[in-house]
């Protein structure tokens, strides 16, 4: 029976989390929704259950309620100790989701925030969001197409979005150790506080803050990116240390990994660009304004970006990568205005974009067979959703990281149960993050 279960905002989230507890030797995996979790099979034998609502860029309302529908499955599987897992950069209605995970759970729940991900560079002090040594606001999502953030100070942030009073734990309490933050958290609970952001700027202060929180004895939900709720499985003795999984060196031969770029961050543009500079490596540019019109603009687009693929796949000098992206060459498109221009509903062209790209993924290894892909890279959560959903797959096993955030995990389920996959959010990694997933994706395959 699983005893650990998350609730994540989007899907990309749920694998980082669900690695780190693979990492540390729990049987971990992610299901792209509610209805996959209650019905996949073997769920009884896993120690860490994941859901992606994919609520970040919904309204509070139907947020609430994906999330708490959420909630109350992971209960009825018997779960016992709960995540809501958030973004680093806390982007959509993390307060709302916040309220919903704690309706479903007994009465005097807390919910513990620490949205540090030092591994990530991702830290907090005195309230404040630090992104890399970037104030939050002064980052790329504080421009975010779909989830803008504007507000830093996370205490402040958070009371625009729950209904639950919010109290902090500031970094000097941290730093003074575990019996400190202790009574510091015991002052805002008795303060009327049913939310408690906490600071952090190490793992070392992750690990003080748990085992404070141990101390106390509360019902507690975990509230953060993953290191929070690793570490608190691993001082409740759910789990061991974490430790890499690496596979061993892959054979490169007769095999391409197949790359979806759905993000558009400048991070994601450069660490393509530095991919591409190797000659083995093509790109295939796909008219992002074709797939938003859709009907048979979408459909020659989709067709000729696959037949390209494929005579590549079976040419003489077939690529070692083959990157299909819509927002790495021209003008950045608005989508907002795209949507407002045709009329769409709110995220309708994101989503027409994504599931292009997911068309393309699937028609590719349909035409020249799985046998000659070595694995999938997709980054942006919702671009690996309709990647996967296009190829029947509703779960993925995670088993490690290529660095923090960028998440290797195995397809289950559909004809192409076993294929290697990395996910990776927009802003995470440096120049070489691109080159260096290719590399472990051949080395996944050498497993398979």
């Amino acid at each position: 029976m699983p005893l650990i279960g998350s609730v994540a905002d989007d899907l990309t989230g749920a694998t980082t989390t669900g690695v780190l507890l693979a990492r540390s030797k729990a049987r971990t995996a992610v299901f792209f929704n509610v209805d996959a979790a209650v019905k996949g099979e073997g769920t009884d034998e896993l120690d860490a259950i994941l859901i992606s609502s994919n609520s970040r860029a919904l309204p509070a309302n139907e947020a609430y309620e994906k999330v708490k529908t959420a909630a109350e499955a992971l209960k009825g599987m018997g779960v016992k100790y709960f995540q809501k897992r958030i973004d680093t950069t806390l982007r959509g209605g993390v307060g709302v989701e916040i309220d919903a995970i704690l309706d479903v759970l007994p009465e005097g729940t807390v919910a513990v925030v620490v949205p540090a991900m030092p591994q990530s560079r991702r830290i907090l002090v005195g309230g404040y969001s630090v992104i890399d040594g970037v104030a939050l606001i002064n980052t790329p999502v504080a421009q975010d197409v779909r989830t803008p953030v504007k507000e830093n100070y996370i205490p402040r942030l958070l009371e625009g979005q729950t209904r639950r009073k919010v109290g902090l734990v500031t970094l000097d309490k941290v730093l003074a150790g575990d019996e400190a933050v202790e009574e510091a958290m015991k002052e805002v609970r008795t303060d009327g506080c049913e939310v408690i952001v906490v600071d952090a700027i190490t793992i070392e202060d992750v690990e003080t803050i748990s085992k404070a929180c141990i101390s106390l004895g509360w019902d507690i939900v975990t509230v953060d990116p993953g290191p929070f709720t690793a570490k608190m499985a691993y001082f409740r003795d759910l789990i061991g240390n974490e430790e890499p999984n690496l596979p061993p060196k892959g054979d490169e031969t007769g095999k391409t990994v197949l790359i979806a770029a759905g993000s558009a961050t400048p991070v994601t543009k450069k660490q393509m660009e530095v991919l591409c500079e190797d000659k083995r490596h093509v790109r295939i540019s796909v008219d992002p304004v074709a797939l938003i019109d859709g009907g048979d603009a979408a459909v020659d687009e989709v067709f000729q970006a696959v037949h390209k693929a494929v005579d590549l796949l079976k040419s003489e000098n077939q690529p070692r990568a083959i990157l299909f992206e819509t927002a790495l060459h021209g003008e950045l498109l608005n989508l907002d205005e795209e949507d407002a221009k045709r009329h769409y509903a709110s995220g309708m062209s994101a989503d027409r974009i994504n599931a292009g790209l997911g068309t393309i993924i699937s028609q590719v290894l349909e035409i020249a067979g799985k046998e000659k892909v070595a694995g999938l890279y997709t980054t942006g959560g919702d671009t690996m959703v309709n990647v996967c959903y296009q190829l029947g797959v509703e779960c993925i096993e995670v088993v490690d990281y290529v660095i923090p955030q960028t998440d290797v995990g195995r397809l289950v389920g559909s004809a192409y149960a076993g294929m290697p996959v990395v996910g990776k959010g927009g802003l995470t990694g440096n120049d070489n993050t691109a080159c260096d997933v290719v590399d472990r994706l051949f080395g996944e395959a050498s497993r398979q």
